[in-house]
């Protein structure tokens, strides 16, 4: 197969080319806009239990209902047919399918997966299935969840009940969603479930999550034909100094070891970074790593899925900076252990509703560094997007220009990179619909389609129309 950047074009005055096979699809997670939270079998995640927790989401919401999409799922299906997208990558709800997380399978939280795949298919649309994307069966939470190694083996059980349920119909895997998020926003800074704020949990749960993947991929692998994929879904932060002073470079090289290479290192290259477990070892001295998990996460993968919004930077902590600034949600306990003396600050420019800079040469300079550092992996965007404050005009429109060109340039910023010679596979716009956003409650908007929360009514933005006609060229125009 011959990598992407053979086919990129660009004409001037006639938009940029893709090349042909360049995936386009859109995404979401389960528990943002299933809804029938108790239904058919299903039992609370961790972030049923956070979100049913005063104060801990914004104005009180829980994903009880979200969007509706279980009751929904053959309209959400009819409308992405409509807009021409080629691919959806959604989230199986582990509690759906395993409500203790132990066990054989709830053949009903499997039948609404096997209905919506059948339709995906029978419409054209390529199935792109996450196992993880944070909802974690409180009864496993309650026995200690991520950083217990139990957890990472019950992951595994899970993946192989997954795969032979709908391996004859999804061709393509991903294991976990944002690792890092669920590792250190869930048990460290507690922004996210379960809302735990312990930083040696945080770093167990790491490891943990490492550990699950890597024995995911085997049950996956051992399930699935052979022409299979499979593959993880990363945050990767792009993160820049304040300064080029040598102390603002070493906070950089200290939040990239907790951020990314945390997980690059033993998933892409089978050990944890030095500098990682020389900078944390006044909390931990890495113990719960057993002899032979790093050959267990080791796994081959077909492509690695990247996730990004917007840049990271840092400096050394003098006063001007601060803890919270990172982007990722207020708390008095940081994401980042041993990191005290790295403040965050606020990029310049134009910012989303989420308060982040809206810049894509991020996403570009993400792109080169993984492509130059794993040249024979694959990349796909597996999410990529932007909230603004929409709303329905009286003529029921939802115009979004500052949302096209968000993805208009960040289009052009993966165009520039497979010109450049990184191998990109295809491109997730975030999110299909607006959604449940975690911590944020119903507040915040990142959808191609507007959902009117109180009817469910779906109205596409100008966004989703404009996106529609990317995904039916492959050419983005005016950039």
């Amino acid at each position: 197969m011959g990598t992407a950047a053979q086919a990129a074009t660009s004409t001037p005055g006639a938009g940029l080319t893709f090349p042909q096979g360049f995936l386009w699809g859109s995404a979401t997670a389960s528990y943002q806009i299933e809804g029938a939270a108790a239904e058919d079998g299903r039992t609370p995640s961790i972030w049923d239990t956070y979100s049913r927790t005063p104060g801990k989401v914004r104005n009180g919401d829980t994903g009880d209902i979200a969007t509706d999409h279980y009751h929904r799922w053959r309209e959400d299906v009819a409308l992405m047919a409509d807009l021409g997208i080629g691919a959806y990558r959604f989230s199986l709800a582990w509690p759906r399918i395993q409500p203790t997380g132990r066990g054989p399978a709830v053949q009903k939280g499997l039948d609404f997966y096997r209905r919506l795949v059948d339709e995906l298919l029978e419409k054209g649309i390529k199935p792109v299935a996450t196992l993880y994307h944070w909802d974690l069966p409180q009864e496993l939470e309650d026995a200690g969840g991520w950083p217990e190694r139990a957890t990472a083996e019950r992951f595994a059980e899970y993946a192989g009940l997954a795969a032979d349920a709908l391996g004859d119909r999804v061709k393509t895997w991903t294991t976990l969603n944002e690792p890092w998020c669920s590792a250190f926003l869930g048990y460290g800074s507690g922004v996210h479930a379960p809302g735990r704020t312990n930083p040696v949990d945080a770093l167990r749960a790491a490891h943990h999550l490492n550990l699950g993947h890597g024995l995911a991929v085997q049950a996956l692998r051992a399930a699935l034909p052979a022409d299979a994929q499979c593959s993880v879904t990363l945050n990767i932060h792009h993160v820049r100094p304040l300064s080029r002073t040598e102390d603002d470079r070493d906070a950089v090289r200290r939040i990239d070891a907790l951020a990314n290479r945390v997980f690059t290192g033993p998933m892409l290259e089978g050990a944890y970074p030095e500098d990682l477990l020389k900078d944390t070892g006044t909390l931990t001295d890495w113990s719960f790593v057993h002899d032979g998990d790093l050959r267990q996460i080791h796994q081959p993968l077909d492509f690695l899925g990247v996730n990004y919004y917007t840049p990271t930077v840092v400096s050394r902590a003098d006063g001007s900076g601060t803890h919270t600034s990172d982007g990722h949600g207020r708390s008095a306990h940081t994401p980042w252990p041993a990191a005290d003396e790295v403040a965050f600050h606020q990029p310049p420019g134009e910012t989303t509703a989420m308060g982040w800079a809206v810049d894509a040469t991020g996403l570009y300079e993400l792109l080169r560094r993984f492509g130059t550092e794993f040249p024979d992996l694959p990349l796909i965007i597996t999410e990529n997007g932007a909230a603004f404050d929409d709303y329905a005009d009286p003529e029921g429109n939802v115009n979004d220009p500052a949302r096209i060109d968000y993805v208009r340039d960040h289009l052009a910023a993966v165009h520039r990179a497979i010109e450049d010679g990184t191998d990109v596979r295809g491109y997730f716009l975030w999110s299909l619909l607006d959604n449940f956003e975690w911590g944020y409650g119903y507040s915040k908007r990142f959808g191609a389609v507007y959902v009117d929360y109180p009817t469910g009514t779906r109205i596409p933005k100008a966004s989703a129309r404009w996106y529609s006609e990317v995904a039916r060229t492959g050419v983005v125009p005016g950039a």
